[in-house]
């Protein structure tokens, strides 16, 4: 667990052990505490664009006193998983563009608006409707939490949430569509209201890729 005043403290630390500029991304928890809409969180998640950056920020965790630990405890078999490592309760997850059942974009990168920089270590923050999309790609209840204080504290434009699910279906996420819509029903189950014309969009996608697929098990037969 750990605030931001103490987030920010291992990046200044972390920033300053750096020999040269490393950008990444914060998603995640670790960006809604800068934004404003979380107080503490569990884990802080990170996004490099290339191995060696990731490469070389995880040797300074290390240095600082961070210990590895094995990805495949927390997020099992599932593919592009992240590196890991922890200091008591911290646990840092330091992941590629292509986290787990998402892809860090470039239109996800291009809704940015917050940039901190911690001597060579420049953090960009991820856009709340970026960090919603994200979350619903796990059935875990602090996702769920996560994703009522976004919706509670923020303007949601939902056309942006529909069409970055269309550019991830592009990108080869093709469960994209289905994996918000569930995450959806699950938030309505629970008294959050979602416009219903989202979920409906959401089923036209999915119903869409339905036909997609048939069409192709057709063709090869």
């Amino acid at each position: 667990m750990i605030n931001i005043k103490d987030q920010e403290n291992l990046f200044t630390e972390a920033g300053k052990m750096l020999k040269k500029r490393i950008e990444c991304f914060a998603i995640g928890g670790t960006a809604m505490m800068f934004l404003g809409l979380k107080e503490y969180t569990k884990d802080i998640d990170l996004v490099f664009l290339n191995k060696e950056d990731r490469k070389i920020f995880k040797e300074i965790l290390i240095k600082i006193g961070y210990k590895e630990m094995e990805s495949r405890l927390v997020y099992g078999a599932r593919e592009n998983i992240p590196q890991m490592v922890f200091l008591a309760d911290l646990r840092i997850d330091l992941l590629l563009p292509e986290v787990i059942s998402f892809i860090f974009s470039e239109n996800m990168q291009k809704r940015i608006e917050e940039t901190h920089e911690y001597n060579n270590l420049i953090i960009k923050i991820a856009d709340p409707h970026d960090i919603l999309l994200m979350k619903c790609a796990t059935e875990r209840q602090k996702d769920i939490d996560d994703v009522e204080s976004i919706m509670k504290n923020t303007t949601i434009n939902w056309n942006i949430i529909l069409e970055e699910t269309k550019n991830q279906i592009k990108l080869g996420k093709q469960r994209a569509a289905l994996d918000l819509g569930v995450f959806l029903e699950n938030l309505e189950a629970i008294g959050t209201s979602v416009p219903k014309n989202i979920s409906e969009e959401l089923f036209k996608i999915f119903e869409k890729q339905t036909k997609e697929m048939k069409e192709k098990i057709r063709k090869k037969k």
